[in-house]
């Protein structure tokens, strides 16, 4: 039995928009408190776009007004080229059927058997005649075949959530919103809940919108990321270029976790006079990390000492950052340094330098 393919429900005559979904300087007051400050961004046809912030950022306010349940105090919500912000409770009933909701604590009936709660936006959509066949494809999809009769207090978190994930899809949705999906979850079960979303991805062409605090959720999923702060956008990007170049310091500040820093033995022997020896971070991403850097760097200055850091992999792209020493070369050093360094990474911060003594 096939799924069905989104990408095969009828458009009509009108030109499909490469954006699916676009927010255009959208903001959101609650009295004195500023939820959302001109925010602008878009979402692509079959990507999956990340948007993260840490808590009070705005992202529960931004993900009320892409359904309809918040509407902005200005600013334009556009849905496939329709603007629901002025749009009334019933005019939203047809475009939120369209839109698929995953929720932290899954929200589940739990007086209702798996295959009723996923059934259930069909009945509400008038589709009872085709829920047996639709729930049987979707229990496939998600990998729980033969739990149809089973209730939700019978099974695991993980398993509660692909219920969640198949009642999203019932209705055939263009968009799936993913609300702190997996913030219930243990590591095991947010690493099978986030490859079963990557796979739905990939397989009918959905776009899909996680709402999450978590970087190591962006970094194993997402396509691109836009990270909130204070309400506004601070950075958005290719999610490899975000973690390779953060360019915002609450960017960073989201990566601490994922990105080494010095340890701090060796940051607090640093001194911003120059000495003996330099220590270098150098940040390196695509063919740059695969490089013998530090037998180059060893070849053409002397010995080169790792302190720390390494590589990784984001979307099949390789990025990381590596700490260095190296003995100070006395005149033109520098330069040399400077000129070599420029061939060979993506970015050179001088951390500082080592004494003798130290």
């Amino acid at each position: 039995m096939r799924p069905f393919d989104v990408r095969e429900a009828p458009a009509g005559d009108r030109e499909p928009l490469s954006s699916l979904l676009r927010l255009t300087e959208v903001s959101k007051r609650f009295g004195e408190f500023v939820a959302l400050d001109s925010v602008s961004l878009s979402v692509q046809r079959g990507e999956i776009l990340g948007i993260i912030g840490r808590s009070g950022a705005g992202k529960t306010t931004l993900i009320r007004c892409l359904n309809g349940l918040e509407h902005p105090d200005t600013g334009a919500v556009e849905i496939d080229g329709v603007d629901i912000t002025g749009l009334s409770e019933r005019e939203l009933q047809p475009i939120r059927r369209r839109i698929g909701m995953i929720f932290q604590q899954f929200n589940l009936l739990s007086q209702k058997t798996v295959a009723q709660n996923i059934a259930l936006p069909l009945r509400i959509a008038g589709r009872s005649g085709d829920a047996k066949r639709r729930v049987a494809e979707l229990l496939d999809l998600v990998g729980l075949t033969g739990k149809a009769g089973a209730y939700p207090a019978q099974l695991s978190g993980g398993q509660k959530q692909r219920v969640g994930i198949a009642r999203a899809l019932a209705a055939e949705p263009v968009l799936l919103l993913s609300d702190e999906a997996t913030s219930a979850l243990d590591p095991e079960s947010t690493l099978s809940i986030l490859a079963l979303l990557r796979e739905i991805n990939e397989r009918l062409g959905l776009t899909i919108v996680l709402i999450t605090h978590e970087m190591s959720v962006i970094r194993a999923i997402a396509d691109r990321v836009v990270v909130l702060e204070d309400a506004r956008v601070i950075e958005t990007g290719p999610v490899s270029r975000v973690f390779a170049e953060p360019e915002a310091a609450g960017t960073r500040s989201l990566l601490g976790s994922l990105r080494p820093e010095l340890p701090a033995a060796f940051a607090a022997r640093l001194r911003a006079e120059p000495g003996e020896t330099i220590v270098l971070r150098l940040d390196v991403q695509g063919d740059e990390a695969r490089a013998p850097l530090l037998a180059e760097l060893s070849q053409a200055f002397g010995a080169a000492t790792l302190l720390h850091g390494g590589i990784d992999d984001v979307q099949g792209q390789p990025f990381g950052s590596v700490f260095v020493s190296l003995r100070n070369g006395g005149p033109g050093f520098a330069g040399r340094l400077r000129a070599f360094l420029e061939e060979r990474v993506t970015k050179t911060e001088v951390l500082g330098y080592l004494t003798a003594d130290d």
